[in-house]
């Protein structure tokens, strides 16, 4: 059977539930008198947040993550000389930044007390039997089945957060990236969901197993882009902009576009300081260099100039004769060699 995903409504995620509701579910969230474009000033969920409020604990989230960025130590690189120490900030970042909305999240998520956030030992177990079912059956079939998280596995997911809402027996499996846009081509974001929704079929009975049986009836899954490009709900893609809706907290998406702005800046600034550095060491060295004949390097061009350059093309150009090696009369098949394969090998000495 091909796997199959239908249309959802605005505001849905993928739905694993045990109950016999579908797949995906009509009745979740972002549906009614408001829709998710709604003004801030209307209010769409029984809790909210302002970033004065929590403004202390994120710039403080920022200043670990900066830290952290900044104490990185880049390993030589002979292709990217005195630029490596940019290159690993940059690697730094894409890193730190997944794990700051993590954090954030789990900060926010605390204005609404009837939500429970893990973030330990999220090891959740790929079932064999899971994954099986979730690639050989319309997802929307699976309603209501729930395995043991004990059962025979191959290997395991662990997600960045697994949201409980204790009032609503709902649990989200979130994924949070900075950016899908390296997704795009590629089918990582394909098995990443297949490994998200293989893992809601043993959400309930891990939970109850090992979260002190904390019971939940419905399990929802969501690929939250930081970057909040249009989303796909019934794809399971939801930008960052859309996450009140998840957490039923308002003005966690504006504190969340806050924290980015921030720390844009802060990493921005972080990168000037290190690009003059390395412009710094390029520009000492050819200055250097001048003493001994010619710079290392000609920034703004050939060194020579344009009548030099001409004399040296003349040297070069062909008299008009063209030597394109002597060829054997003969046209005789060579003979059938053996080929060798394997690995490469050391040379013999001669």
């Amino acid at each position: 059977m091909t796997t199959h995903t239908q249309s959802t409504p605005v505001g849905e995620v993928l739905r694993s539930t045990v109950a016999a509701a579908s797949m995906f579910s009509n009745g979740s969230f972002g549906i009614g008198a408001y829709s998710i474009g709604e003004p801030a000033v209307l209010r769409r969920h029984p809790h909210i947040v302002r970033f004065a409020e929590v403004e202390a604990d994120l710039d403080l989230l920022i200043d670990r993550a900066i830290a952290a960025i900044a104490d990185g130590e880049p390993v030589e690189d002979d292709i990217l000389g005195h630029y490596v120490h940019i290159a690993s900030l940059v690697r730094a970042v894409s890193f730190r930044e997944g794990k700051l909305l993590e954090q954030a999240v789990e900060r926010l998520a605390k204005a609404n007390p009837n939500i429970v956030v893990l973030t330990q030992s999220l090891k959740l177990p790929l079932v064999k039997a899971a994954l099986e079912a979730v690639s050989g059956n319309d997802w929307s079939s699976l309603d209501g089945i729930k395995l043991d998280c004990e059962s025979p596995a191959k290997g395991s997911y662990t997600p960045d957060l697994i949201l409980v809402n204790r009032a609503r027996h709902t649990a989200y499996i979130l994924d949070l990236k900075r950016s899908l846009a390296s997704y795009g081509d590629t089918s990582r974001l394909e098995d990443l969901k297949l490994k998200m929704m293989a893992s809601a079929m043993v959400l309930p009975d891990w939970l109850y197993k090992n979260q002190k049986r904390l019971m939940v009836d419905t399990v929802e899954v969501a690929i939250v882009d930081g970057a909040s490009r249009p989303s796909d709900h019934a794809n399971g893609i939801w930008a960052l902009s859309e996450i009140d809706d998840l957490l039923e907290i308002d003005g966690v998406a504006a504190c969340m576009a806050e924290l980015r702005l921030r720390f844009g800046r802060r990493v921005q600034q972080l990168l000037e300081a290190e690009a003059r550095k390395a412009l710094g060491v390029v520009v000492d060295a050819a200055a250097t260099s001048t003493v001994f004949g010619k710079p290392l390097i000609a920034l703004n061009g050939p060194a020579r100039t344009y009548e030099e350059e001409r004399t040296m093309a003349a040297r070069d150009e062909d008299d008009g004769h063209y030597d394109l090696g002597r060829f054997d009369d003969q046209d005789d098949e060579p003979e059938p060699a053996r080929i060798r394969v394997g690995f490469a090998r050391r040379p013999r000495r001669h």
